[in-house]
């Protein structure tokens, strides 16, 4: 079992799921919008296709950040 804290900048949660489940799954588990932003595994970016796959594909065996970046310019 793999323990994957993801979310965003404002929510995130902490979850155990298997090492067959995608990313794009456990994402819709908890209502997460990967749509946003830009994914990010363990501080590296993922394109879409990243989201169909599993957490074994990733290599991921343990625990994970799964999180949405979204990258906003501030206003000068």
């Amino acid at each position: 079992m793999i323990k994957v804290t993801m979310g965003t900048t404002v929510k995130r949660v902490s979850d155990v799921f298997g090492a067959d489940t995608t990313l794009r799954s456990a994402l819709d588990q908890h209502g997460i919008d990967y749509t946003s932003g830009t994914m990010h595994l363990d501080g590296s970016p993922l394109d879409a296709d990243d989201l169909d796959r599993t957490f074994a594909d990733h290599g991921i065996i343990d625990k994970c950040f799964l999180l949405n970046v979204v990258k906003a310019d501030n206003a000068a």
